[in-house]
């Protein structure tokens, strides 16, 4: 079937290898690094993101009066 729709099955295999792994990755990397995601989100939360004053609003304006 693959062949009559010319169809490569092992470029097929490899690119689905290749988002496997990624995928792995990405998910070992959230997993090792949470504790410094959940620090910086407490850092923010008790204090405020440093750049709030600058960061864009929704209506465009990036700087509070």
């Amino acid at each position: 079937m693959a062949k009559q729709l010319e169809i490569n099955v092992s470029a097929v295999a490899e690119a689905a290898l290749v988002k496997a792994i990624a995928d792995v990755r990405q998910k070992n990397w959230l997993a090792e690094n949470a504790t410094a995601f959940a620090s910086q989100a407490e850092w923010h939360e008790t204090n405020g993101h440093p750049l709030a004053d600058i960061i864009a609003s929704p209506l465009g304006q990036t700087w509070k009066p």
